[in-house]
Formats: C-alpha cells, sequence, structure tokens
C-alpha cells in the first residue's frame, strides 16, 4: 500500500504497516467477515485498549422479522437513574459485530469515563439483510429504550443518538425518523460519518486507497441500490435538517468520508440547528481506535466524553 497523505504519525505508519502484515496472514479461502473480524481484532490487541471494562449486560428484543441482540454497558457499581447513548457500530454496512474488540472498547470506554448507560445493538448487516433492515433495527433499539426506560434506569429524557462510519448514516437517518415520529432525542454524535452514498455525494479520492474505502459505489454494494441511496433514509445529508437535536460532528483530516461530514454539519447550521464539528488533523478513517500508542486517539476520546457530558449535563439543566 503506498502511503500518500502527508505527515501521519509514526503510530499510524506502524498500524498501516500491521495491516498489510495481518492481511497477507490471512486465510484467502475465508469469508469476508472472517477475514475482517479477525483483522479487527488482531489490530486492537496491538494499538486498541481498555483501561477501565463497564459492566456488560445482553439484552434481546424483538425487530422487524426476529429477535435483536441489544449490548448494554454501565459503570460498575453505578446507582440509579443514568444518560443513555444508543451506539451504532461501523463497519460498511457489512461488516462488525457486537463481541468485535473494538466495539466492545468504545462502548466500554465511553460508559466508564462519560457516565453513561451505552446500548449498542446487533443490527442487520447486509448484503444478507440490505435497507431497511438496519434501519428498522435501529428504530425498534431507540423505540425499545424509551419505552422501558424505568426499567432500564435510565433517563428518557436524556437518551443520545450516535455511530460512526457507516454506524453514523444510521443513527443520523435515526434521528431523522425520530422527529418525524415524535420521539425524544436529546443529542447527535457523528464520529467519521457516512452521510451520503449516492453517486453525486461529497468524497475525498485521493485519500480513498489510504483508508481502504475506494469509492461511493463500494459502500453502497450490497446494501441499497442507486435509488435508494438518494433518499434520506439511505443519505441523510439529502433530507430535510431542520429541527434536529443538537448535534456534534467529527471528521479525520485523511478520510474520504471527510467532505461529507463536514457538509452534513453546514447543513444541520443551515437549517438552524445546533452544532459544532472538528476536524482531527493528520487522523485516518479508523485511527481513533489506536487508544494504545496515538495521543490523537486518545484525544478523539476525550473529546466524545466531553461531548457525552455536555449533553447530559444541559439536558438535566433544561
Amino acid at each position: 500500500m503506498t502511503l500518500t497523505a502527508p505527515h501521519l504519525d509514526p503510530m499510524i505508519r506502524a498500524w498501516q504497516m500491521r495491516i498489510e502484515d495481518v492481511t497477507g496472514e490471512q486465510d484467502p479461502d475465508a469469508d469476508e467477515r472472517t477475514r475482517s473480524r479477525m483483522l479487527s481484532d488482531r489490530l486492537f490487541a496491538e494499538f486498541g485498549e481498555i483501561p477501565s471494562p463497564a459492566e456488560r449486560i445482553t439484552h434481546v428484543i424483538a425487530s422487524g422479522a426476529g429477535d435483536l441482540r441489544i449490548d448494554e454497558y454501565r459503570p460498575a457499581g453505578a446507582v440509579g437513574e443514568l444518560p443513555a447513548y444508543l451506539v451504532l457500530h461501523g463497519g460498511a454496512f457489512r461488516l462488525g459485530d457486537l463481541d468485535e474488540l473494538i466495539n466492545v472498547a468504545f462502548c466500554s470506554n465511553r460508559a466508564v469515563d462519560a457516565g453513561y448507560a451505552v446500548f449498542c445493538p446487533e443490527y442487520a448487516l447486509a448484503p444478507a439483510r440490505p435497507h431497511p433492515a438496519a434501519s428498522i433495527d435501529a428504530q425498534a433499539a431507540l423505540a425499545w429504550m424509551i419505552d422501558h426506560s424505568a426499567d432500564l434506569a435510565i433517563d428518557a429524557q436524556r437518551i443520545v443518538v450516535g455511530g460512526v462510519s457507516a454506524g453514523g448514516a444510521l443513527a443520523a437517518s435515526l434521528c431523522l425518523w425520530a422527529r418525524d415520529n415524535g420521539l425524544d432525542v436529546s443529542g447527535q454524535l457523528l464520529e467519521v460519518p457516512v452521510v451520503d452514498i449516492s453517486d453525486d455525494a461529497p468524497w475525498l479520492p485521493e485519500y480513498g486507497e489510504l483508508n481502504g474505502l475506494p469509492s461511493v459505489s463500494d459502500l453502497r454494494a450490497g446494501y441499497a441500490s442507486e435509488q435508494e441511496a438518494e433518499t434520506p433514509a439511505v443519505s441523510p445529508l439529502r433530507g430535510d435538517l431542520h429541527d434536529l437535536p443538537t448535534t456534534h460532528v467529527m471528521t479525520a483530516e485523511f478520510d474520504p468520508l471527510r467532505a461529507g461530514g463536514e457538509a452534513f454539519a453546514e447543513r444541520l447550521i443551515a437549517a438552524g440547528n445546533r452544532v459544532t464539528a472538528t476536524r482531527h488533523l493528520g487522523a485516518l478513517h479508523g485511527t481513533q481506535a489506536l487508544l494504545k500508542g496515538y495521543r490523537g486517539a486518545r484525544l478523539w476520546h476525550r473529546e466524545v466524553v466531553a461531548v457525552l457530558r455536555d449533553f447530559a449535563e444541559r439536558d438535566a439543566q433544561a
């Protein structure tokens, strides 16, 4: 792989080299999900960490055509009602699961450091279950959290919705759905989000190869048709963005998706919403996971925690 972006931190360079090494060791006959999970977990063992594990509880609820697993993370020993964070994991709409170490780390670290109950649903993946299955699962998870807030010991007035990468698309579309169906969401936190997978999507092709994201059509493959990609349910950048919750958008400098994330923040502001956004210089699409040795990842995590705390404190004072 040729690194085309300038000023890459030595830890990022080491991570990129390990991606090549581990990929070369994989079984070529294994399916894409198996290979992706093996690569992700091997890299996490070297570059990630979970400093303060949270208590983990598994729930199963009804959604669409079947059961939906949702893992909840709470700070150990937490007593009383907590603010809640519904987070949709990344994986290009076709990869990722709740036991992947990077997802466990994200949820656990944020629950402990921000003082939240964090809920992560194992939403439907393409191509076996294309759009709208994942969105239906996300909607079921949010409705369940609101309806069962007392049993879950969470504050129904302080539920934040968020997502990483493809999960950001699902989160942003979920907020549109919640607004249109009268459900309260107190905040929206989008990290390196996919906000448009249509042919006209904002995209920085010069960073595609560097991040393993060759094109918008690759993200769309197996998940949604070209026609579906032009709808807000798939590409929230194309929706009516009025009357949405306070939003924070985080993008990475050397990420082809940066253009869409920043365009989304600008359109939210133009529509009259309360919005903040940050561009992390020197970062790639997945470098927020490199907590063990990359300062940029530690700063990313601290920003997420600060935003979640701000959401909770602002709503508690409202």
